[in-house]
């Protein structure tokens, strides 16, 4: 687990220097352009960011997607023809940001965390998207494949009201759903920590503690995401008519107590996760303390057997009993009354599973 990112910046560089990881894109940015109005929708992949801008005012809403973060050189011709403050681009290419809210102006810039977990391992990670709010305008800018198809699909089908609305609920379907995709997360750690009680109870191995640290590791990553894009939220509700318009507050609203309810969930599970740490701590010390009883019971049966033994055992030459033919047997029979006495006490005592006296 990685405890800080790697930044892309270079230490000591001027404020707002954008630098590309290994120098350069990994990829080749995809552009896509969503241009739409009540009665109007017009979808194109473009090349340039001229293209782009010259959507921006035809129809009611223009959403600008970038599929990939690490080219500078695409990120400084968007901040040009956008008039994209450097700090923000900066913050954009850098990665790692955490979430956050900030208002330029003329637009506001919203860093968010999206939560998935990767068919290659079984960790939640947090991927960050970069959203720009203008007055008509929506830019998106991140590393992940089609993260906002259900917003896209839902402007395709014209359902809702979200071809009716301007570009700030363009902006809240975008939260809400990254906001959203927690839940299904957090239902796969109920199903994890379900599974993890009854291995607690039926079968304490070692590779719990694993498990469990594997557990709180997702949502420590989820609380550091969930609880700053809280703020986020509550700081749009706080904008003024502007950029947000007050119809669209009442939507945020709804998806800060989201946030509220994902914030409490986290907190639940890992108040239950430590408490089964502790359960599984005190199962491992009753079986421990198990064997001990045990191993005591049997200790205290052979030592009054090995002191009689002992006893006979010295090599005196007057003792009146060694020259008795039964003295062995009877000697074996004494030994076999200790045993039958001490265990009828230990049973008693309820030290065997019998009932205390």
């Amino acid at each position: 687990m990685f405890l800080l990112r790697k930044r892309r910046g270079i230490p000591g560089a001027a404020p707002g220097t954008l630098v590309s990881e290994s120098g350069g894109p990994t990829k080749k940015v995809k552009m896509t352009v969503v241009s739409y109005s009540a009665d109007e929708l017009e979808e194109k992949e473009v090349e340039s960011v001229e293209e782009c801008f010259d959507y921006v005012g035809k129809r009611e809403v223009t959403w600008i997607s970038l599929d990939g973060s690490q080219d500078a050189d695409l990120l400084r011709q968007i901040g040009e023809k956008f008039g994209i403050h450097a700090l923000a681009l900066e913050d954009i290419i850098s990665g790692g940001q955490r979430p956050k809210l900030e208002d330029f102006g003329e637009y506001l810039f919203i860093t968010l965390r999206s939560p998935r977990k990767p068919e290659a391992t079984s960790s939640i990670v947090a991927e960050q998207i970069n959203i720009l709010l203008g007055p008509n305008f929506v830019i998106t800018i991140h590393d992940l494949s089609n993260p906002f198809e259900i917003v896209l699909q839902r402007i395709r089908e014209g359902k809702g009201r979200i071809r009716s609305m301007k570009a700030d609920y363009l902006l809240y379907a975008l939260i809400d759903l990254v906001i959203d995709q927690h839940f299904p997360l957090m239902e796969s750690v109920a199903d994890q920590i379900e599974a993890l009680e009854e291995e607690v109870q039926e079968n304490p191995s070692s590779e719990i503690v694993k498990k469990i640290r594997d557990i709180k590791r997702d949502l420590i990553l989820t609380r550091s995401s969930i609880w700053p894009m809280r703020e986020v939220i509550n700081g749009l509700e706080r904008e003024e008519p502007r950029l947000i318009a007050d119809a669209t507050k009442i939507f945020l609203r709804d998806v800060y107590d989201h946030t509220i309810q994902i914030a409490d969930i986290v907190e639940s599970y890992r108040d239950i996760l430590s408490e089964m740490f502790n359960v599984y701590l005190s199962v491992k010390a009753d079986n421990t303390n198990e064997v001990m009883k045990i191993l005591t019971i049997f200790a205290s049966i052979f030592i009054p057997l090995t002191f009689v033994a002992g006893l006979y055992g010295m090599n005196f030459e007057f003792m009146p009993e060694l020259k008795w033919k039964y003295s062995y047997f009877a000697m074996l029979g004494v030994l076999v009354l200790i045993t039958l006495a001490m265990l009828r006490f230990f049973r008693k005592r309820g030290w065997l599973g019998g009932k205390r006296g």
